[in-house]
């Protein structure tokens, strides 16, 4: 069974679908969104061999791709100036199609190129990825890395279409299954513990196709009330404070972004005990990620990760916008002043 949900942004609607064999359905699918008169696929190195072909020859109308390296060292503005390159060479208009097949990082620069080529192309979103499934796919939010830190420059642009089919998931090694995870987790945390309890059923695997459900609509409710990420959406950054800044530190090769995210909640529910928080979530969390196969341990000198942390989007002024999770399902948004952040961390 396909499951819908519909983002309405300021530019727009989003459609999400999920289900069971939509990879086989893109081209069917997209006909009832789109009219181009070219389609062109954009995959990276990994996804190719697996699922290009199966994308490509389903459409009837010319189709052309790039595939980019795989990894986060790749998600630069050179790769999205070979983007536009290849777009241009392939004569794509404001009129056709882009589709980004892949990862989050795939996604991210598909969807920065989609944003500023022409000033702005059609996109469509197919996720094969456990991360991207439940969280960059879904809310408008492209961009890349610069040397100085993570999504540093980047642009809202919302898909029209995204096609989330939980069958790509088999072909996922354990540890990017994993990676999704923190993601996944993450939700539990900020929205609905409901999502925790699910993931400690034994057999919780057979059930991911309702648990990408759960947290896509948990997603999809807070951009539609603050799309800009000036307010609540910035509960979704819970664990990425930390997390970015351990991304950076490894230059984005030593800790993929699931395993980040899940080092930096942890912390995060550190520095709330730091902050005067009594409870235990720290040890909770810790056991959940270690069971799932993720890193929970800060491994970089703390002086190292405040100067990181520095750069970060979520700076605005002397302040860091902080998440902290004092009762499973519930996030709360607070401004902490540089100084009183660098006292906090030398403690986690």
């Amino acid at each position: 069974m396909i499951k819908q949900l519909t983002l309405s942004g300021s530019a727009g609607k989003s459609d999400i679908l999920i289900g069971a064999g939509l990879l086989a359905q893109t081209a069917e699918t997209c006909a009832r969104y789109f009219s181009p008169s070219r389609v062109h696929i954009v995959t990276d190195s990994n996804v190719a061999p697996l699922y290009l072909e199966t994308v490509r020859k389903q459409f009837d109308i010319p189709v052309s791709a790039t595939v980019i390296p795989a990894g986060e060292d790749h998600k630069r503005l050179a790769t999205v100036e070979t983007l536009y390159h290849d777009f241009l060479h392939n004569e794509l208009t404001r009129k056709d199609l882009i589709l980004a097949l892949g990862g989050g990082v795939t996604g991210d620069i598909t969807g920065f190129a989609a944003a500023t080529f022409l000033r702005g192309v059609a996109l469509c979103q197919i996720p094969t990825t456990l991360l991207a499934q439940v969280d960059s796919s879904v809310g408008g939010k492209t961009a890349v890395d610069l040397p100085e830190g993570k999504n540093l420059v980047g642009a809202f642009y919302q898909p029209r279409l995204v096609l989330i089919d939980p069958d790509v998931l088999s072909t996922l090694p354990k540890a990017t299954f994993a990676d999704g995870m923190a993601e996944v987790v993450k939700y539990g945390c900020i929205k609905n513990r409901g999502i925790l309890d699910m993931i400690r059923m034994p057999r919780y695997k057979e059930q991911i196709g309702e648990i990408i459900y759960e947290c896509v609509k948990i997603k999809r409710d807070i951009v539609e009330i603050d799309e800009h990420d000036n307010g609540l959406r910035m509960i979704l950054n819970f664990g990425h404070t930390i997390g970015h800044a351990a991304e950076k530190l490894g230059n984005y090769t030593a800790l993929t972004h699931g395993q980040a995210v899940a080092i930096g909640m942890v912390a995060a529910m550190k520095l709330s005990q730091a902050m005067g928080e009594t409870n235990d979530l720290d040890d909770y969390l810790a056991a959940l990620l270690t069971e799932i196969g993720l890193p929970t341990e800060l491994p970089y000198d703390r002086e190292d990760v405040f100067r990181a942390l520095l750069s970060d989007k979520k700076k605005m002024g002397g302040a860091i916008h902080f998440i902290r999770v004092r009762t499973l399902g519930r996030a709360e948004i607070e401004k902490i002043d540089v100084e009183t952040l660098h006292q906090l961390i030398q403690t986690i």
